[in-house]
């Protein structure tokens, strides 16, 4: 990812606030994180800066962790969290002129 240093708690709340309206639009099936789910996920990411994740065969929580941590290594965005078998990515667009999300530091917020 692009941005400087790891989301913190605070960006990451208010990236979860953002997709909140956001329907899934990449699925995670039983095979896991492959090549499939990796182009999928950076077709969207060339189109929008925040993606729902959805994992559909995989119930066990700690399971769901290990492929979002692999989703976000492999595709260099950011987990901004998960609720039961859904996910919230960020990445950063690559074109500056594309970027649509700007997330607040916690100096703008008066906090």
């Amino acid at each position: 990812m692009d941005r400087n240093g790891p989301l913190t708690g605070f960006q990451k709340k208010y990236l979860r606030g953002l997709a909140h309206s956001l329907n899934p639009s990449v699925l995670v099936g039983r095979n896991g994180v492959t090549d499939r789910v990796l182009q999928e996920l950076e077709d969207v990411f060339s189109r929008q800066e925040l993606v729902k994740v959805r994992f559909v065969s995989v119930k066990d929580r700690d399971e769901k962790a290990l492929l979002l941590r692999e989703l976000e290594e492999k595709s260099g965005g950011a987990a901004a969290g998960a609720v039961g078998h859904t996910a919230v990515l960020y990445r950063e667009h690559r074109e500056p002129e594309k970027r649509k999300i700007r997330i607040p530091g916690r100096e703008e917020t008066g906090a």
